[in-house]
């Protein structure tokens, strides 16, 4: 375009001297060698101009000419490269689909027709080719040669460092990543390698330099890294909760500025702050931290905030959280299992029930497993409840690349990866599916056995052992096992018979459960006539 308009130019201006020349007439006289030439003004021009073209042409094809085996061998070289870097995006694409043949056959041809030093390309497709054949040795030969080589060092260290993490040498990975981060650090896989590398060899102070470096050069988005450097700022403050509380405070707090939804760093600047005697702050981050996300391990905490409280205390505090999370399970089982350990039984097993009809989970049901051995003792509804327990899903916990950790971890211990562990329920194993599916809490209430009587405990020539504590790791070695505890069907006696053997026998005594529970008498009647008093049995 630009020439075309040059041209035009050109042209315009010549007619414009054309013009001027026609308007202003003249002549010109020339003598040489004796002899006298005279022409118009325009004639001359005309003549010169003429002349001047000529001359440019004559120069153009004796320069034409002369260049023309130079522009011959050019032509051959040019259709050459041209069919050298057909071959070479055919060898690319077929490498990335996977067809050796194509990619070998490509990569010879492109090799013969462009040379290696031009086009580093080349070396690329032959270490693809390579890995897809199985020749993993001669394919990190290329890898070195190219991280050699300045202009594809960053492609070449990242060969090498993907080779590495696949035959599992976590040490020669970890030296690709920072060369690679240090001569480039504009790459976004070195420096998130570097900076998992360094979190899980603890180098909390180096990660979190590196991290503030990313964000400086727009590697990383603002959200991912202000997540990330929470989690490097709580995983510091929980190496020096011990040693540095104040130091793990401050830690914990900014954590909590870059991403209030981390329960970790609610937990450990709570924690802080709790040994620090400021039981008012660190409440009321938890607080806050229970508004958003009600955690077991913040209502834990919560309740445990004073080593010195009584279970009464305990069991106030846990109805506070409550009333500040609603009709929720985990608070629901948190004020069953204090007034568990406040020994206010109808509480805890009205409380854990409203739990499970919420959320029939494993945990519930141990903890209604426990408060029945506290309130009645009877083996039979006892392990009636272990048996929802093993049917029931598994409670949520810390989990990462298919691991549980009973606490959380900056860095999983299977990949290596920061910020991994998340609250969920584990996969269930496929031997652990049922056919009916989980027991839903109403049918297991109302299945519930009634309480065994005194006369039966006493018929009974060896009398079963006390079941096992129940705790998840029993559960896990029988998950597989369902417990099918039948209905018990006592016999009903005579009218008869039953007032000789309440003239024979003492009265069952009342375990704290209420009247209206099958099998368990009236508890005012004992109170009145504890000597008299019989036993019904529904």
């Amino acid at each position: 375009m630009i020439r075309i308009l040059f041209f035009i130019l050109c042209v315009l201006c010549l007619g414009l001297g054309f013009a001027w020349l026609a308007d202003r007439p003249g002549e010109l006289s020339l003598i040489w060698q004796g002899q006298r030439i005279e022409m118009t003004l325009m004639r001359a021009a005309s003549i010169l101009i003429s002349l001047f073209a000529a001359v440019l042409i004559v120069i153009w094809l004796l320069r034409t000419i002369w260049m023309s085996p130079h522009t011959v061998t050019r032509y051959f070289r040019a259709r050459k490269r041209d069919r050298g870097y057909q071959a070479l995006s055919t060898g690319l694409i077929a490498a990335g689909a996977g067809d050796a043949n194509l990619a070998r056959k490509m990569s010879a041809r492109s090799r013969g027709l462009i040379s290696a030093d031009r086009e580093p390309l080349i070396h690329l497709l032959e270490a693809q080719t390579a890995l897809i054949e199985g020749k993993y040795d001669d394919a990190r030969k290329k890898f070195e040669l190219m991280a050699d080589d300045p202009e594809t060092r960053e492609l070449g260290l990242r060969g090498l460092f993907l080779e590495a993490k696949r035959l599992g040498a976590n040490e020669a990975a970890r030296q690709y990543a920072e060369r690679a981060a240090e001569k480039a650090p504009h790459l976004p896989w070195a420096t998130l390698a570097t900076l998992d590398h360094r979190s899980q060899a603890a180098q909390w102070d180096e990660a979190i330099r590196l991290l503030d470096q990313s964000r400086a050069a727009n590697i990383l988005g603002r959200k991912e890294a202000d997540r990330k450097k929470a989690v490097l700022l709580t995983a510091r403050a929980m190496a020096k909760l011990d040693a540095d509380p104040k130091a793990a405070r401050d830690d914990g707090l900014a954590a909590l500025k870059l991403d209030d939804s981390l329960v970790p760093a609610a937990l450990v600047t709570a924690k802080a702050l709790f040994r620090e005697d400021n039981l008012r702050k660190g409440a009321g981050i938890l607080e806050r931290m229970w508004k958003q996300q009600p955690h077991p391990d913040v209502a834990r905490l919560y309740v445990r905030a004073r080593g010195g409280d009584s279970a009464l205390d305990r069991l106030k505090r846990a109805k506070k959280l409550e009333s500040l999370r609603s009709n929720n399970a985990v608070a629901l089982a948190t004020v069953a299992e204090a007034a568990l350990e406040a020994r206010e039984l109808p509480l805890a097993r009205a409380k854990a029930e409203a739990a499970a009809r919420l959320e029939p989970t494993e945990s519930v049901f141990l903890l209604l497993a426990d408060i029945e051995e506290a309130d009645t003792g009877d083996e039979g509804r006892i392990r009636h409840w272990m048996a929802q327990a093993l049917r029931s899903p598994r409670d949520p916990a810390w989990t990462a690349d298919g691991v549980t950790s009973p606490s959380w971890l900056p860095v999983s211990p299977v990949s290596g990866r920061l910020d991994a562990f998340e609250w969920e329920a584990p996969a269930l194993q496929l031997s652990a599916k049922l056919e009916n599916g989980h027991p839903s809490a109403d049918e297991a209430i109302r299945s519930l056995p009634p309480v065994a009587t005194a006369q039966h405990v006493a018929v009974r020539a060896t009398p079963e052992p006390a079941p096992a504590a129940a705790t998840p790791a029993v559960l896990e070695d029988e998950r597989e096992k369902v417990i099918k505890v039948p209905e018990r069907k006592e016999a009903v006696p005579s009218p008869a018979k039953k007032k000789e053997e309440a003239a024979e026998e003492e009265p069952a005594p009342f375990f704290g459960r209420p009247p209206d529970d099958p099998g368990v008498r009236d508890p005012s009647a004992g109170e009145k006539a504890p000597d008299k008093a019989g036993f019904r049995l529904f």
